[in-house]
């Protein structure tokens, strides 16, 4: 790819990468099927086991379907994972937001997770965060939108005009109100550990412009998937290291601009592009290809954060 720090990784060598790290199955958590999940309409009351909560919250029991699962593991998996919707932040600051926690196997380490365009209440999106959830972590997805995420079926050429809606010193507040909810439920709980962040496309180009305001101060390791719109100006203010991931066939996250990233940032941060994947494959792969490669980029990920947040904490 002409680029000598990044990490080229093709279809053919995804097995032998998988089989060298540990199956989520075999560690006891949900096995890799992580496409086939869903959510019941129904809510009830749900305890987080912190101290105090400063939102206001329903109780959601997260399940997972019994497609790709194997017989006896879905009662398994549905007592991993609790999921709360929240109604946090004061007056305008108030936004919705999902919290996945970790229950048998929780790690005490907090995980923001910053959707793309389709908002936090896309199935992709909680599927996504759900996962993460299940190998230990309180997994937090605020609504970046405020009730109007971009929809599929709007045409195509008013999607400048959805997005120049999406006020970005709104959208920062709202993170920075979501980061400052995680803090305070953490301290109140005892545990004075730094956070993590994700983000996908649209939310992978927020990482970016949250971890430059951030120099350090809450959150100490990073994820970016194929994140758009990124601002190489702030690459110079972030303080931790970020683990970037992206296709060779993504025409909205050049690989150019994220070796820039990478060589700005320091600190460890790594690239990682997929041979011939284009623009959210590792969070909705639309074949069976992209799968393998989905649930590699995911790997990557865990370990990231593993390292990250409980390694070097």
């Amino acid at each position: 790819m002409g680029l000598a720090s990044a990490t080229t990784i093709s279809s053919s060598s995804s097995s032998s990468l998988l089989s060298a790290s540990l199956c989520p199955a075999r560690r006891g958590f949900l096995p890799p099927c992580h496409h086939h999940f869903f959510f019941l309409s129904t809510f009830s009351k749900c305890n987080l086991n912190w101290k105090r909560s400063s939102g206001k919250k329903r109780g959601e029991r997260v399940r997972c379907s019994a497609v790709g699962v194997g017989v006896g593991v879905e009662d398994e998996a549905c007592e991993l994972v609790n999921g709360v919707e929240l109604s946090i932040g004061e007056g305008d600051d108030n936004i919705q937001a999902y919290l996945f926690k970790a229950v048998k196997n929780n790690n005490g380490a907090g995980v923001l997770l910053l959707s793309d365009i389709f908002g936090f209440q896309d199935s992709a999106t909680r599927d996504f965060a759900y996962q993460v959830a299940c190998h230990g972590y309180n997994v937090l997805v605020p609504d970046l939108f405020r009730g109007d995420p971009w929809e599929k079926g709007r045409p195509k050429p008013m999607f400048e005009q959805w997005l120049a809606s999406q006020d970005p010193q709104r959208v920062a507040n709202d993170i920075a109100t979501s980061t400052k909810w995680m803090v305070d439920e953490f301290r109140a709980a005892g545990i004075s550990k730094k956070l993590g962040i994700i983000g996908f496309c649209f939310g992978g180009g927020r990482v970016i412009d949250v971890l430059a305001a951030d120099q350090g101060a809450c959150f100490s390791t990073a994820v970016s998937f194929y994140g758009t719109r990124m601002d190489l100006a702030a690459a110079s203010k972030i303080k931790v290291p970020v683990l970037f991931i992206s296709g060779d066939d993504d025409l909205l996250c050049p690989i150019g601009v994220l070796s820039k990233f990478e060589k700005i940032i320091g600190n460890g941060s790594r690239v990682v592009i997929f041979e011939g994947r284009g623009h959210a494959f590792a969070h909705r792969p639309g074949s069976t290809e992209e799968d393998a490669d989905a649930e590699q980029a995911f790997t990557l990920m865990r370990n990231w954060l593993h390292d990250g947040l409980l390694v070097n904490s």
